[in-house]
């Protein structure tokens, strides 16, 4: 009897185990499909426990580096997604910044976006990863870079992360609150003190429009906060990559 129960145990945090897990064979199926077209940057492959990540390394391509870029992408997608990330990725080692742009953990396409909160105990170890791939590059000025559910994915790391060596935060079209705390960015910016960018634009959605208020009003303790709206942008910035690039960049070269 005793036997069993350890075995009806195993089984069942394995089952627990797969359920909050990514779906691995669509991030392979991405990269199938995009490695092989990858223009600027080199694919490289993250350790994460017993299985690799797709990144995508760009160098920077001035004389001097500034510092790294992990960039995060938004649900379902992949780290080569032609709106917002493939534009800051391939774009900011012009301005003096490496980037790296992960893989995140995705779910089948017809999930509910709240679904997504049972993928977040993989966030951490990608991360990490990332922070560690940058550093065996001798970058240590290191900043995360996400859009969309990349944002709430990346406030949930940094409001769960001590002593995180990552030092400064871009969250572009980020969400506010949801019943799912690992999900509420709301709650999120209290804890996160380290410089952070607040873009999104004047179309975007209504869940971010309308926690805009709230977000800086959670936000207010942290000094180095700031928000921007960028006129006429969408939520995937369409026809206002420039515009992006060009804030993102003025705010990573503030000091």
């Amino acid at each position: 009897m005793k036997n069993l129960l350890v075995l009806f145990f195993s089984l069942f945090q394995l089952f627990i185990s797969v359920a909050n897990a990514s779906d691995l064979a669509k991030e392979q199926r991405w990269a199938d499909q995009i490695v092989d077209y990858i223009i600027d940057g080199e694919a490289e492959w993250l350790a994460i426990k017993n299985h690799k990540i797709l990144s995508i390394y760009t160098e920077a391509q001035t004389p001097k580096v500034k510092g790294g870029a992990i960039i995060i992408h938004g649900s379902g997608v992949h780290p080569n997604w032609e709106e917002v990330i493939l534009p800051l990725r391939t774009s900011l080692p012009e301005k003096g910044w490496s980037t790296l742009s992960i893989q995140m953990p995705v779910l089948a396409n017809d999930v509910d976006y709240s679904e997504y909160a049972k993928t977040f105990d993989g966030i951490a170890p990608r991360i990490n990863a990332a922070i560690n791939f940058l550093k065996q590059k001798n970058i240590n000025n290191i900043v995360i870079i996400a859009h969309s559910l990349g944002s709430t994915m990346s406030a949930y790391y940094l409001s769960n992360t001590k002593d995180s060596p990552v030092k400064g935060f871009v969250a572009i079209g980020m969400p506010g609150s949801s019943k799912d705390k690992r999900m509420d960015n709301i709650s999120a910016l209290k804890q996160i003190n380290i410089p952070m960018l607040d873009i999104y634009g004047s179309n975007d959605l209504d869940s971010i429009l309308n926690s805009a208020k709230a977000r800086k009003q959670s936000a207010a303790k942290n000094a180095h906060y700031s928000q921007v709206i960028t006129k006429d942008a969408n939520h995937f910035f369409t026809g206002k990559n420039a515009e992006l690039i060009q804030a993102v960049s003025n705010w990573l070269n503030r000091s």
